[in-house]
């Protein structure tokens, strides 16, 4: 496909080197069921019936074919590089030196396409990339904010600096799920997650952001937010109080009176800075949204009242809590609308790894609240990304983060989205007071 075409559509094996410390334990590996939400929606577990979505047979077949030229670009030290910032033309996934970035997002889409380090026609890919993460993290020095030495990459440049770090433990809490309480590589797992965790909080400004912004901050201070709080769930040490900074600092990119977001550090890019928010707020607007049916249910509440502060109460909120989350519920419709709107999804005006990075932060915190218009965002992003895939199954930008490798990675999160209800579901706030 021409390039100028793809670029402007978008507008209105490594199996045989040795995995020794993954493979030594004689520990059975737990197996999740691929699929996950066929199980839950028609057993009647977990999810709610509205949520699910089949994925449509035009989007599994561009998967396939993702997910096949994925494996061929990774390089023989087991990881993936988006190349310097400094040489953005060069779409070679093999003349760019791997970074923890791009292996951390690229093994966590292969991961939710069913794909761990001991199961999965990909099952090698992933175990090569684990290693070389785990690897990063060990080799780092405490002191450092974060996991590797390289310097100037696109992500580091567009993102953060500290973005190799913030991807690689939201892979690695991932991964936990994957693996047996007894298992070695488990306790490996853990102690990494730990470190990257304490390296995150360590870099957390005191407004909520993450230090060493790039171009588009916001969207490493979001995935800094995004990761902590699923490393609390998977168990990880995770300061409650510096989390709660991260989700008010995003929250704080939208104001809900003027109905506009701040984009200071967005680079004056609305959907950066609104996907963010949308999802920094979703847990919170599920809670609010859930304790609202949980009271109509029982009756305390007439089936026709909003989610609102005094509703929240009367629900059995405490008047601080219930302020709290009645705002991050109506921050969190008005951002996920906004979000959705065509000249708010053109983002730069053109696609790069920032506006695929935007939509699947969308698409997420729509799953994670609850929000019923979630299916109608899939089928406009879905369409949107299967019009502009290269014919060999990647996807490249055009600004900023051009790397076909990244792109490819962040299309594959989107278009499997799906795949990963129940998981996102399982993120919780910290204990209310109530």
């Amino acid at each position: 496909m021409n390039r100028t075409k793809l670029f402007y559509a978008f507008i209105p094996v490594m199996a045989s080197l040795p995995l020794l410390t993954l493979h030594h334990s004689s520990e059975p590996v737990k197996e999740k069921a691929q699929g996950c939400v066929f199980r839950t929606v028609f057993e009647g577990e977990g999810i709610d019936s509205v949520l699910y979505l089949k994925t449509p047979e035009k989007v599994e077949l561009s998967l396939t074919s993702s997910l096949d030229w994925i494996s061929k670009a990774q390089n023989k030290d087991g990881g993936w590089g988006a190349g310097w910032h400094s040489r953005q033309s060069e779409f070679d996934p093999h003349a760019v030196k791997s970074d923890p970035a791009t292996t951390a997002i690229t093994t966590m889409a292969l991961l939710r396409m069913g794909n761990t380090p001991f199961t999965g026609k990909f099952s090698a890919n992933v175990a090569l990339a684990t290693e070389y993460l785990l690897k990063q993290v060990e080799q780092t020095p405490s002191n450092s904010t974060n996991i590797t030495t390289l310097t100037g990459t696109q992500p580091q440049v567009k993102l953060g600096q500290n973005i190799d770090v913030v991807l690689t433990a939201q892979y690695l809490t991932n991964l936990m799920d994957y693996l047996n309480n007894n298992n070695t590589m488990k306790s490996r797992v853990r102690k990494n997650l730990d470190v990257c965790v304490a390296k995150i909080q360590q870099g957390i400004n005191p407004n909520g952001s993450l230090k060493g912004s790039g171009w588009a901050g916001v969207l490493q201070s979001s995935f800094a937010a995004n990761a902590l709080e699923t490393a609390m769930q998977a168990g990880a040490k995770v300061d409650t109080v510096k989390l709660e900074k991260s989700r008010s600092y995003l929250k704080g990119n939208y104001d809900k009176d003027t109905k506009s977001a701040v984009t200071t550090d967005a680079a004056g890019v609305m959907l950066y800075s609104i996907s963010g928010t949308a999802r920094g707020s979703s847990a919170e607007a599920r809670i609010a949204r859930e304790k609202i049916a949980k009271a109509k249910k029982e009756g305390l509440l007439a089936p026709t009242e909003e989610v609102t502060a005094k509703n929240l109460q009367a629900a059995g909120m405490t008047s601080a809590d219930a302020d709290k989350y009645a705002a991050a519920y109506e921050i969190n419709r008005a951002a996920a609308k906004q979000a959705q709107q065509n000249d708010v999804m053109n983002g730069f005006g053109s696609n790069g790894g920032e506006e695929f990075l935007s939509y699947l932060q969308t698409g997420e915190g729509m799953i994670m609240s609850k929000d019923d218009g979630w299916k109608k965002w899939y089928d406009n992003v879905s369409g949107r990304l299967l019009s502009i895939q290269n014919n060999d199954g990647s996807w490249n930008g055009h600004h900023c983060i051009t790397s076909p490798v990244f792109c490819t990675a962040t299309a594959v999160l989107i278009l499997s989205v799906n795949r990963d209800i129940d998981r996102l579901l399982a993120v919780k706030q910290p204990q209310q007071h109530n």
